[in-house]
């Protein structure tokens, strides 16, 4: 005869397996298959407890995985790991040299002062962390204190106990199959850690390595950027000054002011200018891109009737589409309104895209320079007659060194800067920008600035 037990205790067992903890199991007299329902309840309560622990885990990770710098992730995992392990500290190092130095990267603390902090640095060799590394396993110490007695030379032990920690958990931290560094979590009582589940550690171990790895990439490359936006801008203002000065020199040649010079000497001094200002023009966009890329795009807004300010823009640009025999028009409907910007950095919006219609146009054709109010805001487009832009080019125009098919129609030189300086300056202004273009027909840019103030 069947035990009547036996039936519930495997309806139980299914249960568990879908993922339902909360069911009764009888366990009844001390028997065997009383003692089998026991060891079923208390698996129930085991397994209970490390779903809702694999579970807290994915949402801790998942949240921590959106963050991309390292001090904003790590301060995450300091705020949000509390219901999945108990700690006062938490430290992160690095292994560096070839893994023979481990150097601390961030530490946090609710002890009022922290006494291993963001530098300190231990050699690994014979040290116990090497250990950890060689059997990638989480070392548990229950009680700091009887560790010190044991090795009364370790410096970090020593200082940590100072901090008021007496228990702690460190877990290797292994990215792509390499040791990357260590996550140490300490507790101001002893024993916090000791029952503890190691597999639980491992897997925190294991999400937060690929979590780390992935934002100290990023920072590094943030600061990569950031070193060569200073390289750029330091190099590009060294550059500008003896340029200007050649530049000088040239004119005055050229103007006859240090005697008169033959015509074929004329010849060259005037090619020698003409490099010097498309040099100039190169390191004055090296120096705004790097300004913009560095937040250090200052606008100096004031109001400005629009209709003036265009007029003087167009006479600006006349005289150089002239040069290349090509009509500059003049597009301007009565009542323009008055908005706030920055006239020499919306000068400069207006003069690059002038500059390139007249570049990739054909003599004898005609570019417009025109404007149009709606409720909200100012529409001002320069369109063109010229080669057109082919329709999967037209995402990488705005692009930094964004070079499309086209090219200019004599030889004239692009450093690849000016668009996406011309998007940034108009993005500042909380404005946009866009292109119409037809291979063939011609392009036409356009941006909109609002009339209700700028940034």
């Amino acid at each position: 005869m069947v035990d009547p037990r036996i039936p519930k205790y495997r309806a139980a067992a299914l249960a568990m397996k879908h993922r339902q903890f909360a069911v009764e199991v009888p366990t009844g007299t001390p028997d065997e298959v009383g003692q089998l329902g026991q060891a079923l309840v208390d698996l129930g309560k085991e397994m209970e407890q490390q779903f809702a622990q694999l579970q807290a885990l994915s949402r801790v990770t998942e949240r921590i995985n959106a963050g991309l710098i390292l001090d904003e992730v790590l301060n995450l995992v300091f705020e949000t790991f509390r219901p999945l392990i108990p700690y006062d500290r938490i430290g992160f190092s690095l292994l560096e040299e070839d893994g023979q130095v481990v150097r601390a990267r961030w530490a946090r603390s609710d002890a009022p002062i922290m006494q291993i902090g963001r530098g300190y640095s231990a050699a690994m060799q014979g040290s116990s962390l090497q250990r950890i590394i060689e059997t990638r396993q989480p070392r548990i110490l229950n009680n700091l204190l009887d560790y010190l007695r044991q090795h009364p030379d370790s410096d970090s032990t020593h200082r940590i106990i100072e901090e008021g920690m007496r228990s702690s958990l460190t877990c290797p931290l292994i990215a792509l199959g390499k040791p990357i560094g260590f996550m140490f979590f300490s507790s101001t009582k002893p024993d916090t850690y000791a029952g503890q589940h190691v597999e639980l550690f491992q897997q925190i171990a294991g999400q937060l390595a690929a979590i780390v790895e992935k934002s100290r990439l990023y920072q590094q490359l943030i600061e990569l950027n950031q070193l060569k936006n200073r390289f750029l801008g330091i190099a590009a203002h060294d550059l500008r000054n003896p340029i200007g000065v050649v530049k000088g020199y040239l004119e005055l040649f050229l103007d006859g002011d240090l005697g008169e010079i033959a015509n074929e000497q004329r010849e060259f001094v005037d090619l020698m200018d003409q490099a010097c200002d498309r040099m100039l023009a190169l390191i004055n966009d090296l120096l705004d891109y790097n300004a913009i890329e560095a937040g250090r795009l200052d606008l100096r807004v004031r109001p400005l009737a629009l209709e003036g300010y265009l007029r003087e823009c167009f006479r600006s640009n006349e005289v150089l589409a002239r040069a290349k025999s090509i009509r500059l028009d003049l597009d301007l409907p009565a009542g323009l309104p008055t908005i706030s910007m920055d006239p020499d950095r919306i000068a400069q919006v207006i003069n690059n895209l002038i500059t390139n219609a007249i570049k990739f146009s054909y003599p004898e054709t005609t570019i417009t320079l025109r404007a149009r109010a709606t409720d909200n805001a100012v529409e001002i487009g320069v369109k063109d007659q010229g080669q057109g832009i082919p329709a999967e080019e037209l995402p990488k125009v705005f692009t930094e060194f964004g070079k499309t098919s086209t090219r200019p129609t004599a030889g004239e030189k692009s450093t690849g800067l000016g668009l996406a300086i011309v998007k940034r300056i108009v993005e500042a202004h909380c404005g946009s920008i866009r292109v119409e273009s037809q291979v063939g027909a011609g392009s036409t840019f356009t941006f909109t600035l609002p009339m209700g103030g700028n940034a």
